[in-house]
């Protein structure tokens, strides 16, 4: 029967008092955390209950302190001792507890920025104010906190120092126009020198994005670039010029040179022909003078009077104009080439008539075989 039931004896039987109510939860971890060390201290009393409680706290200290998650972004450094062990990569760890190992968190992807603005004299020596900007990252977390004392530090000395660099190797011009090539030579010996230096980092970017002259030139050097882009500009149009024109001229000579050919090799041809048939007329005449003779004859005739007007007439005075062809004379039918036969052609006189005529005149008729032509 419980203690506190009603007519019941409270001498006897379990007398622990009732719990309150809202602290069963916290009262239910004490009593179980009681149970879990009830054996520190070797029974009841006040020393028993000190040292469950020193115990206690020493199992969370020590389960706290032997844990150790690490982020993504971030790596941890275990030092044992004070001296480097491990790292440690993303994700849950356990270590040994304090004083024995000790971890430094690092954040190893963060991109950090180093900007300055420096004068510098260039190698013609001309002073221009050069602005720098580096980003960079802990690439090594065990070099960057035991290769140097500051690699931070370190990386601003050593871009100063390398821009400075190839700033003074180059004229005052390369510097205003051609900055891009400047920063990624700067870059590359920036690279070189960190490692050499065993800062842990490394340069991600680095650029010149500005670089002017002092106030005190700036309206001469505000000429230059002036110059500068006029120039450029002229270039770009002679190029844009030249590209048009030197195809086609080169288009135009092609052309000259394929006609060129063509002639040269139909003249050859000709020449090749003409000889040829020469050769064959050699052989020809060799073989029948007269009519080898006769032929070339009537030939030749056949082209004089191919160009020319033909009048065909007869023994009746019958005169006919024949306009064979218009290469020598008018067109055919137009009124400027077409004339009266009278007007163009002479009068031929047979030999009978010539006969009649002396005849009637008393005359000695000429020699048979001639004719007479009168107008």
């Amino acid at each position: 029967m419980a203690w506190n039931t009603p007519g019941s004896d409270n001498s006897g039987g379990d007398r622990r008092p009732p719990r309150r109510r809202g602290s069963g939860g916290l009262d239910g971890l004490l009593d179980s955390l009681r149970g879990l060390f009830g054996g520190l201290g070797g029974g009841g009393g006040g020393g028993g209950g000190i040292l469950r409680w020193v115990g206690i706290v020493f199992a969370l200290w020590l389960a706290f302190n032997c844990f150790v998650l690490v982020t993504e972004q971030e790596r941890g450094v275990v030092l044992r001792f004070g001296q480097f062990s491990r790292v440690l990569q993303p994700g849950p760890h356990f270590k040994a507890p304090w004083p024995i190992e000790r971890v430094t968190k690092l954040n190893a992807t963060q991109i950090k920025t180093f900007s300055d603005n420096v004068p510098i004299l260039t190698a013609d020596e001309n002073i221009v104010f050069v602005e720098i900007n580096v980003q960079y990252r802990v690439s090594d977390p065990k070099l960057y906190l035991f290769g140097t004392r500051d690699g931070d530090q370190m990386l601003h000395q050593a871009a100063l120092s390398t821009v400075r660099e190839q700033v003074g190797r180059s004229t005052l011009d390369t510097v205003l126009g051609a900055r891009n090539e400047l920063a990624a030579s700067a870059k590359v010996q920036l690279r070189k020198s960190l490692a050499a230096y065993r800062t842990g980092l490394d340069v991600t970017e680095l650029n010149l994005p500005n670089a002017r002259p002092p106030e005190e030139v700036k309206p001469a050097f505000d000429d230059v670039n002036s110059a500068q882009q006029d120039k450029d500009r002229l270039i770009s149009e002679a190029r844009a010029y030249a590209a048009q024109v030197v195809p086609e001229a080169r288009g135009q000579a092609a052309r000259v040179r394929t006609v060129a050919q063509g002639y040269k090799t139909a003249i050859i041809a000709r020449s090749d022909g003409d000889a040829d048939r020469f050769s064959l007329l050699v052989d020809q005449y060799q073989a029948a003078p007269e009519v080898t003779r006769k032929r070339l004859w009537l030939e030749t005739l056949q082209e004089v009077l191919a160009d020319n007007r033909k009048i065909v007439g007869g023994d009746s005075r019958q005169l006919l104009y024949v306009p064979m062809s218009d290469k020598g004379g008018a067109r055919p039918g137009s009124a400027t080439g077409m004339l009266a036969p009278e007007n163009l052609a002479p009068t031929i006189t047979t030999i009978e008539q010539q006969a009649q005529e002396a005849a009637r005149t008393g005359r000695t008729p000429r020699p048979a075989g001639r004719e007479e032509v009168t107008r």
